[in-house]
């Protein structure tokens, strides 16, 4: 169901198609340590519409064209019939509805005799048919656990989907204005183990028509999507990468350094076709921020944000404390280390973006305009009451309403806003993501700062010439050096102020163990609340208002601005650096609803009715050899 006549599949050892056409072409992004980008665009790299399975069968009515109207600025109504538009457009979008079954609700309501075919598309079609959609949603992704079980759809289906979906995308592309990347999302699920990539593409709809979308029927294995990634790339000189989400719910197997199909430990080969695809991961979204976790980092104070850890997805088994070192970032980064000291190649070097996962075909992350991710989950007094995914073992393992986050953006530091330019800072990790603020940040590493060069207007061309920018590597330091870190965060002009900047710091040790460290390098009113005796900054504190849904930027700061050379620098081991920057708390939908809608007395009292935003960048890495 994924390659057309002419693509051939392949395999992934050396002098396999990671060699193919587009690979000077790569190796020249890729080594562009310093061909960072002018601004910061916002956009949304996972969103979905009517045409996902899923969505559609769940309520969504909403489709591609929408979509794009809605995330360019336009005022569309919604899937329960409201008034629906974005405070601020957003830059740049990636549509991308699963490839499995990929318009199915559409065909069912149309009783499309193709998928009528397969007795689940006749079961599915005899929910819809009696109303009970939510139900046939529900069906569909416990089915989703157990692979092709799923399976309605047919090749000649899909083909007149997915062209449908690329000629949408190229009509609403307006280069400078407002991006279309082509993309979806390949949705393994293992026993409920969440393995989802999106897919994106750097190419016009050409190239992209060459394909069909690679599924989860076609194989549950990552190392097979890279191997038709990679016969993609060879066949029509094409680029294309691959965005992992959610691993914490992913029973553990997200970053679990083994084949799937063997369960033996990874080999460099692996490793180079995971780094050479993955450059990025979505760190932050509706169902849960991925960074860390308070079990994995006790001694982090803010480890403990919109953390979704009962279950896997579909609520099929419970997560243990064992699956946790696999699900998160931060200790996917620090093994990372471990695996380039073994392998000589890092398997896990990615930087670091949000995005949405809406399933409405409105990306929206405003606390105050969140759209929900869901038709259900769109503003109403009965939203927080609602079971996103319901589990057929047990209600302990259902994902609530209540467990949800209005998040993420991705924020990409490009030369323009273009697919191309766009495509490549993502492929070289010039990017951060944010839990839906706009906020900006930007980092640089280098030997040779003097802290002067931040504060000048045009800093970043002095700390490019000196050093590399996030996403980049420095290389071993010379007797004496010590890297140091040039960091600017300016608030989201429509905003909370920001409270900190933050150095999260991983590194490997002579032992082969490896360690974390968070360092607060730049925080706002530093003369009012100096470091304590250990070493920590005070709260910021906070001007929150939970029961009118109010705050006030009366405490934080615009902007913060750091010079940061690490105090515990040992030239020998390898580590990453990248930077968390935190709001002052504000409030959060679950906030806005409870006064909007006057439920003061039936919300739950000890509902997350207040947070602080943040961003995350992606990492440099040191490498002594």
């Amino acid at each position: 169901m994924a390659l057309l006549p002419g693509l051939a599949s392949c395999a992934n050892g050396p002098g396999s198609p990671l060699e193919s056409k587009a690979s000077a072409a790569a190796l020249a992004i890729e080594d562009a340590q310093c061909a960072s980008g002018n601004r910061a665009y916002f956009g949304d790299t996972h969103l979905h519409t009517a045409l996902s399975p899923d969505a559609g069968l769940a309520g969504t009515k909403l489709g591609l064209d929408e979509a794009y109207r809605f995330a360019r600025g336009e005022t569309v109504t919604s899937n329960t019939g409201q008034q629906a538009a974005l405070k601020r457009p957003l830059d740049f979008l990636v549509v991308a509805d699963h490839a499995e079954n990929l318009g199915l609700a559409q065909g069912l309501a149309k009783s499309d005799p193709e998928l009528l075919k397969a007795p689940l598309g006749r079961q599915l079609n005899d929910l819809l048919k009696a109303g009970k959609g939510r139900e046939a949603f529900y069906l569909l992704v416990q089915k989703m656990a157990k692979g092709r079980e799923a399976l309605v759809s047919n090749d000649a289906y899909m083909g007149s989907v997915w062209t449908y979906n690329t000629e949408v995308a190229e009509r609403y592309n307006a280069p400078g204005t407002f991006s279309t990347l082509i993309g979806y999302e390949w949705t393994s699920q293992p026993g409920g183990g969440n393995l989802h990539r999106v897919v994106v593409f750097r190419d016009a709809k050409a190239q992209a028509d060459k394909i069909l979308p690679f599924s989860n029927f076609d194989s549950e294995d990552v190392e097979d999507l890279w191997t038709f990634m990679a016969a993609y790339e060879r066949e029509t000189g094409g680029r294309v990468l691959a965005i992992p989400h959610n691993g914490n719910l992913s029973s553990g197997t997200m970053f679990l350094p083994r084949h799937q199909k063997t369960a033996e430990p990874i080999d460099a080969d692996y490793a180079r076709m995971r780094q050479r695809f993955e450059p990025i991961v979505e760190v932050t979204q509706a169902k849960g921020t991925g960074e860390t976790h308070p079990l994995l980092s006790p001694e982090d104070e803010f480890a403990d944000f919109n953390i979704v850890d009962n279950s896997n997805l579909g609520g099929i088994k419970p997560t243990t404390p064992e699956m946790l070192p696999y699900e998160y970032t931060r200790a996917a980064l620090r093994r990372g280390l471990q695996l380039e000291q073994q392998l000589g190649v890092n398997p896990f070097k990615f930087g670091l973006i949000g995005s949405t996962d809406s399933h409405s075909s409105l990306p929206s992350t405003a606390e105050d305009n969140w759209w929900g991710k869901a038709p259900a989950l769109e503003p109403s007094p009965e939203r927080w009451k609602d079971v996103l995914i319901k589990s057929s073992k047990d209600a302990s393992l259902d994902l609530t309403a209540l467990q949800l986050g209005a998040s993420g953006l991705a924020g990409v530091w490009a030369s323009g806003n273009t697919r191309t330019a766009l495509w490549d800072a993502m492929n070289r990790k010039e990017v951060f993501g944010t839990s839906g603020t706009r906020l900006t940040v930007r980092v640089y590493g280098g030997y040779d700062y003097t802290g002067e060069e931040i504060k000048a207007a045009d800093w970043t061309k002095a700390a490019c010439a000196k050093g590399v920018p996030m996403g980049g590597d420095l290389m071993a330091a010379a007797e004496g050096q010590i890297p140091s870190f040039l960091v600017q965060a300016r608030k989201d002009p429509d905003g909370a102020n920001l409270d900190r900047i933050q150095v999260v710091k991983g590194w490997l040790d002579a032992d082969g163990q490896t360690h974390e460290q968070v360092f607060d390098v730049s925080w706002s009113d530093a003369d009012k609340r100096p470091r304590g005796a250990d070493g920590k900054v005070p709260s910021v504190g906070s001007s929150v208002n939970e029961r009118e849904a109010t705050y006030t930027n009366s405490i934080g700061a615009t902007n913060l601005t750091a010079h940061w050379s690490d105090p515990s620098f040992d030239p020998s081991q390898k580590a990453f650096y990248y930077v968390r920057v935190m709001e002052i708390p504000t409030p959060t939908w679950l906030a806005y609803d409870r006064k909007n809608f006057n439920l003061y007395d039936e919300m739950p009292a000890k509902a997350p009715y207040t947070s602080q935003e943040r961003a995350y960048t992606s990492p440099i890495w040191y490498n002594p050899s």
